[in-house]
């Protein structure tokens, strides 16, 4: 009796040149995480607005900031455990469609309170649908462009951020603040039955789950439609015993997952303070709201650049010394802000430069979790790293209020955000000297 060929679904994905199906893949992966920027970033756009129209003070708008983003963090630790159960498709639908709907719903808050409850549910949904884009991603790209093209997926973060400032300058005027958080509940709930349609499961993850073969070579020839998979057994990877959680503390992976937590929590500590009080200091500066809002949008827009870059670099060298240096650079330029407010130029190129290290990192890191968690594992270890990062988040947004209270010059205040880069920039050089895990877990075959 003749034994079925065995194929590995990762050996097919590295072969094959990257289809046109991939890119759809990414692409749309690309518009979910470009949305999710738009209405993360989307709050501090309308906080001066909401300072002029509700008589808000920093300290009452540190907690709208941080319910958002308390919001993501629980919705990160929600959601990737589910990932790893029920698929990646179903919880990037679901997600997406969760934090459009509670999008659409905080155009119509009528204080502050109930607005921040809302940001929280909002940002519940936004927490799960990102790792889940990330992982998907992951896992249909090859593994020698994987952080190519899993950063450039995730510069619609960084885009959307963008837009959201560009989009803000023009339509709050108009419209008020409202109507930046209509358009950004609507674009989610557009993109879901579009989502529906055309986005696929992971075909690892089916492998993973022992799909017959047919739904796997079915799944597997739209990646590679060249290949010969007639009769073959699909292998992968066993799913291990006990929780997700618990798998990223095993087989070797817990010094690094530590030291990925670490970046993560630094990284978007510097973020968040930097994107959410952006625009306020710089209408204290003397700036219009309108100019805030289009220089706050620099940091965005120097996120893509780094990130395209960052990603490149990553697959060439060490990706670990790349992102370290990239952190370094983000802290020089935090530094940098606070001398920067009486030239506008230079404040353009040192905000810019702030988001090419911090926000273009951000997104190298993502690439690096995605690549060091084996697939049984991945949706969770990508999604505890975000909502690790998230805690961060909260604390950068909050901090803000707090440094501007103890009425320190720009320049003591810029100096003191830039310590979380030099931090992450050491947790990465740190994990680069760690020997590469070894996995633990037996292949098995899709018979």
């Amino acid at each position: 009796m003749s034994t079925a060929r065995s194929i590995d679904v990762q050996d097919v994905i590295n072969a094959h040149p990257v289809s046109g199906f991939q890119k759809i893949v990414i692409a749309l992966c690309f518009l979910v995480v470009a949305i999710d920027g738009f209405d993360t970033a989307a709050v501090g756009f309308i906080a001066p607005a909401l300072r002029k129209e509700w008589g808000v003070t920093p300290a009452q708008l540190a907690p709208l900031f941080g319910a958002g983003l308390f919001g993501l963090m629980v919705g990160a630790f929600v959601f990737g455990p589910l990932t790893d159960k029920v698929g990646r498709k179903p919880v990037l639908i679901a997600t997406t469609a969760f934090f459009g709907a509670a999008t659409v719903a905080s155009a119509f808050a009528t204080s502050i309170e109930v607005l921040t409850a809302l940001r929280f549910v909002t940002g519940i949904g936004l927490g799960g649908a990102m790792p889940a884009a990330i992982t998907l991603t992951s896992e249909f790209c090859p593994e020698k462009k994987r952080s190519t093209l899993v950063t450039l997926m995730f510069c619609g973060f960084t885009i959307g951020s963008a837009a959201a400032g560009l989009a803000a300058s023009h339509i709050v005027a108009a419209y008020g603040w409202q109507g930046l958080l209509v358009l950004g509940g609507v674009l989610p709930l557009l993109l879901v039955p579009v989502l529906w349609a055309l986005l696929p499961e992971s075909v690892r993850y089916l492998t993973l789950k022992g799909e017959s073969p047919e739904k796997i070579a079915a799944a597997l020839q739209r990646v590679a439609p060249e290949a010969d998979l007639a009769g073959a057994a699909f292998t992968g990877v066993r799913k291990p015993k006990g929780s997700p959680m618990l798998q990223l503390f095993k087989d070797g992976l817990a010094s690094g997952t530590l030291l990925i937590w670490l970046t993560f929590f630094m990284s978007l500590l510097v973020f968040y303070l930097l994107s959410s009080w952006l625009p306020l200091l710089i209408t204290t500066a003397g700036f219009s709201m309108a100019n805030a809002s289009l220089m706050a949008a620099t940091l965005a827009t120097g996120g893509t650049v780094g990130a395209v870059v960052i990603g490149r670099l990553m697959d060439r060298f060490n990706p670990h010394h790349v992102l370290a240096v990239a952190y370094l650079l983000a802290g020089a330029f935090v530094v940098l802000l606070g001398s920067a407010t009486a030239l506008p130029w230079l404040l353009v190129f040192a905000i810019f430069g702030a988001g090419f290290g911090v926000a273009g990192a951000q997104v190298g890191v993502n690439a690096l979790a995605a690549a060091y968690y084996p697939t049984a594992s991945r949706g969770t270890g990508v999604s505890w790293a975000n909502a690790v990062g998230r805690v961060g988040s909260v604390l950068g947004s909050m901090v803000g209020g707090f440094l501007l209270s103890l009425g320190w010059d720009l320049s003591t205040v810029f100096t003191v955000a830039a310590a979380p880069a030099f931090l992450a920039a050491a947790a990465m050089f740190a994990k680069g000297s760690l020997s590469a895990p070894v996995p633990a877990v037996a292949a098995v075959a899709a018979e």
